[in-house]
C-alpha cells in the first residue's frame, strides 16, 4: 500500500469536492437527490499471494488479486457506488458504521433484496461523520467475508489537523491450510466457544508488512479489525503513540496506546510520533496470546520533521445526538448460550448449527421471515440498552445505523465512547445510551461471525 501523504489526501479532498458540489440532500440520512458519477465495485472471485505457497484460489474480492480499494468520502457530501455482482452467489455491501439512509444498509431481507449473479445494485448516500469505518457483505457472511470480502473505508474531514502521512491498515485472518489453499471456514465446537481462529495473520493482505514514514513526523494510522473472529489486545513499540479516535469519533480525551483490546468491526486511530533516527521502527503488536505478535511496522526516514504530538489540534466532532438520560426508555439485552442445537433456515449460507441467542431468541439474520423485532423505538426518543453478557466469551455487539455511548459498566471505568460497536466482556453488564434518530429497521448483533450466524443476531425497528 503507497503511503499517504497530506498532498495527495488534499488532493483527493478538491477532486471529492467538485464531485459532489451543489448536491442537494434529501432529509437528515435521505438519498442525495444527484449522487456523483458511481464507482464501480465488482464482486468476484481471484487469486492472491497471501503466504509463500503460491497463490490462493477462490479469494473474493472487489478487485483482481488484491486487497478490495479503501473507498474514501468527505463528510457532507454525496457518495455513490453501484456494485455488480460477479460471484456465483448473491451477495450485497454494509457500510460499517455509517449512519445512513436505511435502504442503504446492505441487509437482505431486512433492508433490500439479495444482488443475484449478474446483476447491480446502486448505492448511494451522504455520510454525516467522518472517521474510519469498512465495508463488507450481510450475505453469506463467514464465506465471503473470510475469503477476502472486508475493505476500508474513510470518510475525510477538511477541518482535521495536518499529519505527516497516513497509513490504512485492515487486519484479518486467512483459514489456510499449508499448500495455501482455503480449510473449512470454521469447526463447530469453536463456533460455541470463542470463534474459530485463522491459521494466517494479515494487515493489509501482507504478514507483519513494514511501511515509510517521514522521521520525526506524525502518522495517522487508521486501524480496522476486519476479521471474522480475532479479538486484539494493541500496543506500540519504538514510538509514542495517541488513541485520537475510536469506531470513527474522536474519542473525549487522547490517552496512549496501553494494551487496548479491540475486536471484530471496531477501528481505531493512532497518532503516532516517529521516531527521529533514520531507519528506527515503530512496530504495532498484538499482545494477545502466548507472545507478543508483529502486525506491521512504519520505518522512519529522512531528515526528523520534530513534530510535537501535542500540538496536534483536535478533530472535528460528529453530529450524533447524546441521549436525554433522564426521559430514557430501559431495554434489556441480554447474551447467552442457547440449548438449541439444530439448524436454524436460512438462505444464505446456514452454520446448520443454533449455539446463540439474544434475550433468549437464537435468529441467524439472513431469513426471508425474521423474527419480531427486539423492540420498536419512537423516532427521536432517547434508550438505554441494558447490556447483560451471562456468557464465559467476549461479543463485539454492532449496531446499524446510529451511534450510542457507554455510560456505565459493571466490571470497569468506562470513557463514554461514541460507538457503533462495544466489546462487551465475560459476565459484564453495560449501559449503551442512543437517541433513535434514523427510522428503519436496524440489525444488532455480535460481530463475531460464526455467533452472528448461529443465532446472536436481532434488530430494532425504529418508526
Amino acid at each position: 500500500m503507497p503511503l499517504v501523504t497530506r498532498r495527495n489526501l488534499l488532493k483527493a479532498s478538491a477532486v471529492a469536492g467538485a464531485y459532489g458540489a451543489g448536491m442537494a440532500i434529501a432529509g437528515k440520512f435521505g438519498l442525495a437527490e444527484a449522487a456523483p458519477e458511481p464507482q464501480l465495485l465488482t464482486a468476484l472471485k481471484t487469486e492472491a499471494m497471501l503466504t509463500e505457497a503460491g497463490p490462493t484460489r477462490d479469494v473474493m474480492s472487489w478487485g483482481h488479486g488484491s486487497m478490495p480499494p479503501v473507498l474514501r468520502m468527505i463528510k457532507g457530501r454525496p457518495y455513490a457506488a453501484r456494485l455488480k455482482n460477479g460471484l456465483d452467489e448473491p451477495t450485497t455491501i454494509h457500510w460499517h458504521g455509517l449512519r445512513i439512509d436505511n435502504r442503504m444498509d446492505g441487509v437482505p431481507f431486512v433492508t433490500q433484496p439479495y444482488i443475484y449473479t449478474g446483476d447491480s445494485f446502486d448505492y448511494a448516500f451522504t455520510p454525516p461523520d467522518a472517521g474510519t469505518f469498512w465495508y463488507h457483505p450481510h450475505c453469506n457472511t463467514l464465506t465471503q467475508m473470510g475469503h477476502g470480502m472486508t475493505g476500508m473505508l474513510v470518510v475525510e474531514d477538511p477541518a482535521d489537523p495536518e499529519f505527516d502521512a497516513e497509513v490504512v491498515l485492515n487486519l484479518r485472518d486467512w483459514r489456510l491450510g499449508g499448500d495455501g489453499q482455503f480449510i473449512a471456514p470454521f469447526r463447530p465446537r469453536d463456533a460455541a466457544k470463542g470463534g474459530t481462529y485463522g491459521t494466517v495473520r494479515t494487515a493489509n493482505w501482507r504478514q507483519e508488512p513494514q511501511y515509510d514514514a517521514p522521521a520525526g513526523g506524525l502518522v495517522r494510522l487508521r486501524i480496522a479489525i476486519t476479521d471474522v473472529t480475532r479479538v486484539f489486545s494493541l500496543r506500540m513499540e519504538g514510538a509514542e503513540a495517541t488513541v485520537i479516535a475510536v469506531d470513527g469519533n474522536p474519542v473525549p480525551k487522547r490517552f496512549p496506546l496501553d494494551l487496548l483490546q479491540i475486536g471484530p468491526g471496531q477501528r481505531l486511530d493512532l497518532a503516532v510520533r516517529m521516531p527521529d533516527g533514520e531507519g528506527a521502527l515503530a512496530t504495532l503488536e498484538d499482545i494477545r496470546g502466548t507472545a507478543p505478535k508483529t502486525i506491521a511496522s512504519l520505518r522512519a526516514v529522512g531528515a526528523s520533521l520534530k513534530r510535537d504530538i501535542d500540538d496536534l489540534g483536535p478533530l472535528g466532532q460528529n453530529p450524533v445526538p447524546k441521549a436525554d438520560l433522564s426521559a430514557a426508555e430501559q431495554i434489556p439485552l441480554v447474551l447467552s448460550a442457547t440449548a438449541e442445537n439444530a439448524a436454524v433456515e436460512s438462505i444464505c449460507g446456514t452454520l446448520g448449527y443454533s449455539f446463540w441467542a439474544i434475550n433468549k431468541v437464537p435468529w441467524p439474520g439472513d431469513t426471508p421471515d425474521p423474527t419480531a423485532p427486539l423492540a420498536e423505538l419512537k423516532l427521536g426518543k432517547s434508550y438505554v440498552f441494558n447490556l447483560e453478557n451471562t456468557t464465559p466469551h467476549p461479543h463485539p455487539i454492532h449496531l446499524h445505523g446510529m451511534s450510542f455511548t457507554a455510560i456505565s459498566s459493571s466490571t470497569r471505568e468506562v470513557m463514554p465512547l461514541v460507538s457503533d460497536t462495544y466489546l462487551v466482556q465475560p459476565d459484564e453488564k453495560v449501559q449503551l445510551a442512543f437517541v433513535a434518530d434514523n427510522p428503519g429497521d436496524w440489525v444488532l448483533h455480535c460481530h463475531i461471525i460464526e455467533h452472528q450466524k448461529t443465532g446472536m443476531t436481532s434488530y430494532v425497528r425504529v418508526s
